[in-house]
């Protein structure tokens, strides 16, 4: 059966550094959390000049995992667990914060060179509370590695993590989690099928989609009811879409700053540990 929409946000605006706003569709106002879908950010299409040094300068991460699809440009990344990697249009890494990580990221050297367009699409994806401190790990996957769903004319959707339509994407997570972002011509119609009692989630990066007979628009984030599994969508546009699913984690979530904990003694211990240095430090 259909599934029903539940919700539908729209991304504001939100600054996030003094020279970075993103649209922020969760939380919302009305809408915190879809627990492990903790924040979505997109940062829209944006010119970067030759010559610019635009950095987002290294700050702490603790019990989550940001994750980030590329749209277009390169992204440049950094943590103090060693790991320093370039991705380019297409291609997703996934950062497991666990006990605790410094990071950097921003537009990669080339592109701020030579200058661009940039856009991503960042989510931040909760874990149990039995994992918050594990180690840190990052991984990646380019355009290429990430086997095609739901293949027809038109369509071009990637599956970057989880098992869906017969596949398997490259990234693994602690939460298994099914991600799949990419494009569907005007026109187009494509079925997903979502497990029931599973969190599901579709954002509307470009374009617009029409489902359910509601025409849902650019920059929003439809949340879905956990019953039934069919998803019917057909493009009125050229569309880019980022879609979501995972089993819920029925756990306290405490979040603020850069840390998504269980409890507010937790945050308040992380963000003491940040100031007296147990993160470490990170040159950029």
């Amino acid at each position: 059966m259909k599934k029903k929409i539940q919700h539908i946000f729209l991304g504001r605006e939100k600054k996030i550094t003094k020279e970075e706003t993103v649209r922020q569709p969760l939380p919302h106002m009305d809408f915190r959390f879809a627990n492990p879908f903790i924040v979505l950010h997109h940062m829209p299409p944006k010119e970067i000049a030759p010559g610019q040094t635009l950095r987002i300068h290294p700050h702490p991460h603790r019990g989550f995992a940001p994750v980030t699809f590329m749209l277009q440009g390169e992204g440049y990344h950094k943590d103090s667990a060693g790991h320093n990697e370039t991705v380019k249009a297409g291609d997703a890494q996934w950062m497991f914060a666990g006990k605790g990580i410094l990071h950097s990221e921003g537009p990669s050297e080339c592109l701020l060179k030579e200058g661009g367009m940039q856009e991503l699409l960042q989510l931040w994806v909760n874990v149990p509370k039995a994992h918050k401190f594990d180690e840190p790990t990052y991984q990646s996957a380019t355009k290429e590695q990430q086997p095609l769903v739901l293949e027809q004319g038109g369509v071009s959707l990637r599956l970057a993590s989880g098992e869906f339509d017969g596949k398997t994407g490259p990234l693994k997570s602690i939460t298994p989690v099914i991600s799949v972002v990419g494009e569907i011509e005007k026109g187009k119609t494509v079925q997903f099928n979502a497990t029931p009692g599973y969190w599901t989630l579709l954002y509307i990066a470009k374009g617009s989609v029409c489902i359910n007979q509601e025409t849902v628009a650019q920059y929003n984030l439809i949340v879905f009811e956990k019953e039934n599994e069919e998803i019917i969508l057909t493009a009125e546009q050229d569309t880019q879409i980022l879609f979501l699913s995972a089993e819920p984690i029925d756990e306290p979530v405490a979040a603020k700053d850069n840390f998504v904990m269980n409890t507010s003694e937790e945050i308040n211990q992380a963000m003491a540990d940040y100031s007296t240095g147990v993160f470490g430090s990170l040159a950029f």
